[in-house]
């Protein structure tokens, strides 16, 4: 909103500007034309040296850092595929090339959930709820790149990057939008009509298919996995990962179950009980089917977890939100894990030990892949420095695009769990936000 201000100081602006203006000679008017005459053809000479050398951004084989454009969906109205604020959803699209032409990555983009008419409203204002908002170019890095030495396995397959503007993971239902409230809870028939147009322009001849996503968009990779597979091609190669996207249902630090409670909000808000699997739903209150420890028991699609013991998101959303913590004394743990104290890192193993007792459920089963180092990060698929360069964590000296790379083409099964406590593996990038 304008600052109440804004008009009287800008007719004061006007009026000094005007007065400075009416003292000007006309042998200064034609100074500073000449002066501007010249700043200009410098700033076009740059800018078409800068176009001659720089590659174009739609070249399929150009280098990894070119930006890749927002495609905004086709018939979003017709379809009723709309995001929070009703502006139609995007992804961001590169062709595949050579051997990878018809095989393809799908990659969900994160971003939390609204759980209250409040929270979604301001949420419809971000590029987490509205196109309107979202960058029209972005980079392709990780599992997105073109770049064989950044992506030895997937560099050259057809490339996606959906982006994300319903708040609930793709998953909440039209019934559930409340009248007068401006806003649309479109999740799963947005993901419905982005299948639908990306099967339209070949994604229905994959040969090998891998849905992935980080943080919220992991955990609608889980949710519609095995609908992911029932669309492809029956001799298609299908598998799924999900990044940071293993949420644990853990009391905070306080005793409460405040993941819980959160996630009772977003399903009963948006309707998610819809999207979610039938038996889990017939057995248990909704919410607690939206947490990955019941949807991976139904799933029967192979299926990859990447996940650090020490997520940032979780230890400061779910072990430490905001309100156990009256008097800050996390402050400085949370926001850099070298600051935390021997209690606080007694904590931390505590929750690693709930993670590794959760996951230790699907260790039997050999279509489930694992990657847990102990690192302070949230979210390494998607980023250069964490998916495969020289500065890559690693477990057993694999990096994660090693590991996934393993899994996906059979090479060896892959249940890499990182050693017991941090700071035990040097070769963490752990995040640092002081």
């Amino acid at each position: 909103m304008a600052s109440p201000y804004s008009s009287s100081s800008s007719s004061s602006s006007s009026c000094s500007a005007f007065r400075a203006l009416r003292i000007w000679s006309s042998k200064d008017y034609a100074i500073a034309a000449f002066v501007f005459l010249i700043l200009f053809s410098l700033s076009l000479l740059s800018h078409l040296d800068s176009r001659s050398r720089s590659p174009s951004r739609y070249d399929s084989h150009s280098h990894h850092s070119d930006l890749v454009p927002l495609t905004l969906l086709r018939n979003a109205n017709h379809t009723r595929a709309l995001c929070l604020d009703g502006s139609a959803p995007g992804y961001h699209f590169r062709t595949g090339f050579g051997s990878g032409s018809r095989n393809w990555v799908i990659h969900i983009e994160g971003g939390g959930w609204c759980n209250s008419i409040s929270s979604c409203t301001q949420r419809k204002f971000t590029h987490l709820g509205s196109s309107n908002y979202m960058d029209k170019l972005i980079p392709f890095s990780g599992i997105l790149s073109s770049d064989s030495a950044q992506n030895p396995d997937f560099f050259n397959w057809n490339k996606v990057k959906v982006r994300y503007c319903d708040g609930a993971s793709f998953a909440g239902h039209p019934e559930s939008e409340q009248r007068g409230s401006g806003l649309f809870f479109r999740g799963q028939v947005i993901w419905e009509a982005v299948m639908d147009e990306l099967l339209s322009i070949g994604l229905s001849k994959a040969k090998q298919a891998l849905l992935s996503g980080c943080s919220a968009g992991g955990l609608a990779t889980l949710i519609h996995c095995d609908n992911f597979r029932q669309v492809l091609p029956k001799e298609a190669t299908v598998k799924c990962l999900s990044d940071a996207g293993f949420f644990l249902d853990e009391k905070d630090i306080s005793g409460n179950s405040t993941m819980r409670s959160f996630y009772h909000d977003v399903v009963q808000l948006q309707g998610l009980a819809k999207s979610l699997n039938k038996d889990c739903i017939a057995k248990m209150e909704p919410s607690k089917c939206l947490f990955p420890s019941e949807i991976v028991k139904n799933i029967k699609t192979p299926l990859f977890l990447v996940h650090p013991a020490y997520d940032f998101w979780q230890i400061r959303n779910i072990l430490v939100p905001q309100g156990s913590d009256p008097h800050g004394q996390w402050q400085s743990c949370k926001l850099n894990i070298r600051n935390c104290n021997a209690n606080m890192i007694d904590k931390l193993d505590s929750y690693r030990g709930s993670l590794l007792r959760t996951v230790n459920e699907f260790q039997q089963r050999k279509e489930i892949g694992m990657f847990i180092n102990s690192c302070f990060i949230h979210c390494q698929t998607e980023m250069e420095v964490t998916w495969h360069s020289p500065h890559s964590p690693k477990i057993n000296d694999k990096t994660v695009a090693e590991s996934v790379g393993d899994w996906y083409f059979d090479r060896e099964a892959v249940k890499r769990i990182d050693c017991s406590s941090f700071p035990c593996n040097p070769t963490c990038h752990n995040m640092n936000y002081t």
